[in-house]
């Protein structure tokens, strides 16, 4: 099984380079990074976890920056957001972003995406919060039909490209790509139509949601072998890892706290054992 890691990377916290070499000097597998832009101040959506919400999620930084400083300093570790929120980007300059990153890393990219649940935030980007769904959608066809090998046009309900030159491409045309989000028939539906696998935040519930959503993978008429479920934000446990390669996993993402150096360090020496 492999390990990966998250983290909530700020203008406070253990930098993105020291990190990625450690993670890659212990034999973790990846990191991958959350995504906001802002969070508004005035805002009325509570937080999901309960409570208030943690400092972190205002001073988040970019992910894609500080992947690509990431994907500088190491040669294996794989890189990934968890995730972008892909109705509040343009999808043009995000294809760009994402190809990008892809090619200077040696397709090492995962793209993790999701529709979001700060109604404030996606309304600054002027996002339609009940059409989120079809517009991340309709935003990754967008995407695809940019890296696809020859210049393709697309048109869709929120947007369109003309037939482009558009480079660099992906490897073979597209970046491996996980839907976060609760289990349910929306969610499930959209990895099946265009998603490589889920990623389950917390991965708690597996054994109930996963036979799920492999019928409803297998009714769309995908390969049952193709379907990657990552359970993501994970705090270990020996228990927990065992019952993940019970289901079949293979990757799980290990949360770590949004801390400074020695912080992140310490809780790295606390996961070693789950690597052997």
């Amino acid at each position: 099984m492999r390990l990966s890691t998250t983290i909530f990377l700020t203008d406070r916290t253990v930098t993105p380079v020291r990190l990625a070499r450690e993670l890659e000097q212990r034999g973790f597998a990846g990191l991958y990074l959350p995504e906001h832009t802002h969070i508004p101040v005035e805002r009325t959506t509570p937080y999901p976890m309960g409570g208030e919400l943690p400092a972190e999620y205002g001073r988040t930084l970019d992910p894609f920056v500080a992947l690509g400083q990431a994907a500088a300093v190491t040669d294996s570790l794989t890189l990934g957001t968890g995730i972008t929120l892909i109705a509040q980007h343009d999808p043009i300059d995000l294809a760009k972003q994402i190809a990008t990153l892809d090619h200077l890393s040696g397709s090492r990219f995962t793209l993790g995406l999701g529709f979001g649940w700060n109604k404030e935030e996606a309304a600054d980007h002027g996002v339609e919060w009940t059409r989120r769904r079809a517009l991340g959608r309709d935003r990754m066809a967008l995407m695809r039909a940019l890296w696809a090998a020859e210049p393709t046009a697309y048109e869709g309900e929120f947007g369109s490209v003309r037939a482009s030159e558009a480079h660099p491409k992906p490897r073979g045309g597209s970046v491996r790509t996980l839907i976060g989000g609760a289990a349910g028939p929306k969610l499930f539906d959209h990895i099946a139509e265009y998603a490589d696998g889920w990623l389950p935040i917390g991965g708690g519930g597996l054994g109930e949601s996963l036979p799920v959503l492999r019928r409803v993978w297998q009714d769309a008429g995908r390969d049952p072998e193709e379907l990657q479920v990552v359970p993501y934000a994970v705090l270990p446990s020996q228990g927990k890892l065992a019952h993940y390669a019970e289901l079949g996993i293979d990757e799980v993402v290990l949360q770590l706290p949004s801390a400074d150096e020695g912080t992140v360090l310490r809780v790295l020496d606390e996961y070693a054992p789950y690597l052997a």
